[in-house]
């Protein structure tokens, strides 16, 4: 195992590969445990806006949850993705670590339960997955599940790299936006802007997730775009869309020309795979997120000089005229 902080030059510029079938039961399992490391912060953390306090975010060495409150004290959640660990440390300095290896989500949740009483943080959770269709209880789940290392280090290396194009794509934009973060529930790395005004109410519907969660989650108009890592027999993809869907969406012209309008999932869906390969990456995937969301605001008339800019720099404060 590398010592922390040491690491090749190809880690932090090259756009590793990611298909899905190479380490789906991985996938799986990374999943579920951040499922469970979520929904810690859900049980602990007061409501905000669009479920913004239930996510996980990108850190150097793969996810946290940042601080959570437990009454006047407070905790923190990390996944090691370098060292492959869960790391769970408390404000008086304590911290428990547990290795992230092949086991059963049974013995992971009870692991991570055990570890918070232990640290006088006791937390009770809601112990069954969302968004994932006859899911199995976490106690339940018996099932010995795989863990790759070097699949998890090749998605950690994706996540930095979406994470860090999502941000600079964010900077452009003045009105109402998201951070960029990790939906545990869909397990995918997200950013979405506002216009502003409310929305129809959600249908509801989707497997897992209680109706109320997804009304309040979509209850304002939004453009909304990140990175899956796939599923379903779906290899890793950006996407886009739009809520409530405006007409002339789905038929706007769209780049780059490796981009398409997905029916069943009402999205645009560019391959991660034609990103990694473009001879400009960064380009390639802001060219996507820009003409998908202008794509959106100009068929729902979005009063985008109101709400748009250029993109920030570093170090240079926005002139205001």
């Amino acid at each position: 195992m590398a010592a922390r902080g040491e690491a090749g030059p190809e880690a932090s510029t090259a756009w590793p590969a990611l298909p899905y079938a190479d380490w789906k039961d991985t996938c799986t399992a990374l999943h579920l445990r951040a499922q469970i490391v979520g929904k810690v912060r859900v049980a602990q953390t007061p409501w905000l806006n669009h479920g913004w306090h239930s996510t996980l975010y990108v850190t150097t060495r793969g996810l946290t949850t940042s601080p959570i409150p437990h009454g006047q004290r407070s905790f923190q959640i990390d996944f090691d993705l370098v060292d492959h660990c869960l790391i769970i440390e408390s404000d008086d300095g304590a911290e428990r670590m547990l290795p992230l290896t092949a086991q059963s989500m049974a013995d992971f949740h009870a692991g991570i339960i055990e570890a918070l009483n232990e640290l006088g943080l006791p937390v009770r959770i809601h112990a069954r997955p969302n968004e994932i269709p006859d899911a199995v209880p976490f106690r339940e789940d018996r099932a010995d599940r795989p863990y790759d290392h070097h699949a998890v280090e090749r998605f950690h290396h994706v996540l930095l790299h979406a994470d860090r194009v999502l941000k600079r794509f964010r900077s452009g934009f003045l009105g109402k936006a998201s951070p960029v973060h990790l939906f545990w529930g869909s397990f995918d790395l997200a950013v979405t802007r506002f216009s502003g005004r409310r929305a129809p109410m959600h249908p509801g519907g989707v497997p897992g997730l209680p109706d109320a969660i997804t009304r309040e989650a979509y209850s304002h108009e939004v453009s909304s775009a990140g990175f899956w890592p796939g599923g379903s027999g779906v290899d890793a993809a950006f996407y886009a869309y739009a809520y409530p869907v405006p007409n002339g969406f789905a038929t706007a012209r769209i780049q780059p020309d490796t981009a398409y309008f997905d029916a069943g999932l009402g999205e645009f869906i560019l391959p991660y795979e034609a990103v990694r390969t473009a001879a400009d990456p960064d380009a390639t995937l802001l060219a996507f997120l820009e003409s998908t969301y202008e794509a959106a605001a100009d068929a729902a008339q979005w009063d985008r000089a109101a709400l748009e800019c250029g993109f920030g720099e570093p170090g240079i404060p926005r002139a205001v005229a």
